[in-house]
């Protein structure tokens, strides 16, 4: 094996499909396919987009001059699998069974091991996915829901929140087992976690509950959602897409991009004021809540995510919760590095790849 390994990382989210080509550390191609609603609507289900993306990541490589063949390893951001312990997993059938059965439920993350192992496939390569949004390190509490029936799940966006994290704790020159951080990745998507001495022991949003997004309902008054998903007016299909990819601004206004939202709002338009100030609240209420998690003893909130790029939205956050503690923005993610080094650190040896258990 080379020094300059040749991986290609994909990660697939709810609104974009995000590409890198990396040789050993070094990050030498990188694109975001960007996906509007229009284009997004005639898929039913998330796992229907397999060959659309698939097309588009074939496309990208052709452009660039990219072979199969050239290629070491590829590594996908990991989906909705069962709960599994921090590290780099081969795809393997197991886990290709459960994203394509929505084991835990529909996510654009369940595409990222998929597209990762046939675009492997056809380069006769390995394929691997990095910290997956199930990485369970949760405090036993925060489990109970009130509903035995319905425990708590660790689904967050693991993979930015741990690496913006180290990175911040190097920048801080402290061990990230020393810390207690919130972090807010914002996004199409939104998770907000505390860590406490380097573990996510607690963790909301991303699919299931907290703030709503740019596409996402979040939490929503619970005895309404059983009225809504009775009433005979709403297929269950229906009311999942309802919560999941046509809740938030969508819902509200129309459109999953917040820039085109803060350009109404600058244009005067009142309603679409309101309701990103909103959001913009309900983020903020979480974050407090992981707050009271760690106590009080918060030595950082992160804000991450492509939310975090806008002025809009992080002064006015900063407004609700700069008595935390200290603010810290690191817009975007460091998804892509994370995924590829993941990786490389198995080709090279460095690590063993993990297997991933399923049923």
């Amino acid at each position: 094996m080379s020094a300059s390994e040749r991986i290609l990382v994909l990660n697939p989210g709810s609104t974009t499909t995000k590409l890198a080509i990396f040789e050993g550390e070094k990050c030498v191609l990188e694109d975001t396919i960007r996906h509007s609603k229009e284009d997004l609507a005639r898929f039913e289900h998330i796992s229907e987009q397999r060959d659309y993306r698939e097309s588009l990541i074939l496309a990208f490589l052709s452009e660039h001059g990219i072979a199969l063949d050239s290629l070491d390893g590829t590594v996908g951001r990991g989906g909705l699998m069962r709960p599994i312990k921090s590290g780099t997993y081969a795809v393997n059938d197991a886990m290709l069974e459960d994203l394509e059965n929505c084991h835990l439920g529909e996510h654009a993350s369940n595409l990222g091991a998929v597209l990762a192992y046939e675009t492997a496939r056809e380069a006769g390569v390995p394929a691997f996915v990095v910290d997956p949004v199930v990485v369970d390190e949760m405090n036993p509490m925060a489990r109970l829901s009130g509903v035995p029936e319905l425990p708590r799940l660790s689904i967050a966006h693991a993979l930015n929140v741990k690496a913006m994290a180290r990175r911040v704790a190097r920048e801080m020159r402290r061990e990230l087992s020393e810390l207690n951080l919130v972090v807010a990745h914002l996004g199409g998507g939104t998770s907000v976690v505390a860590i406490r001495q380097g573990k996510m022991t607690d963790v909301s949003g991303a699919i299931s509950a907290g703030p709503f997004t740019p596409e996402r309902a979040g939490s929503v008054p619970i005895m309404k959602l059983v009225d809504m998903c009775f009433s005979g007016d709403f297929a269950k299909a229906e009311v999942k897409k309802r919560l999941m990819g046509g809740g938030g601004l969508v819902a509200y206004l129309g459109t999953n991009d917040a820039r085109e939202v803060e350009n109404r709002i600058q244009a005067g338009d009142k309603e679409a004021e309101l309701v990103m100030d909103a959001m913009i609240y309900q983020i903020a209420k979480e974050i407090g809540a992981m707050a009271t998690v760690l106590e009080g003893k918060v030595d950082a909130v992160i804000m991450t995510g492509g939310l975090a790029n806008s002025e809009y939205i992080m002064d006015r956050l900063a407004v609700r919760i700069g008595f935390i503690g200290k603010i810290i923005v690191e817009p975007g993610e460091d998804e892509l590095e994370a995924l590829a080094l993941g990786c490389l650190r198995v080709l090279r040896g460095e690590e063993e790849a993990l297997e991933y258990p399923g049923g």
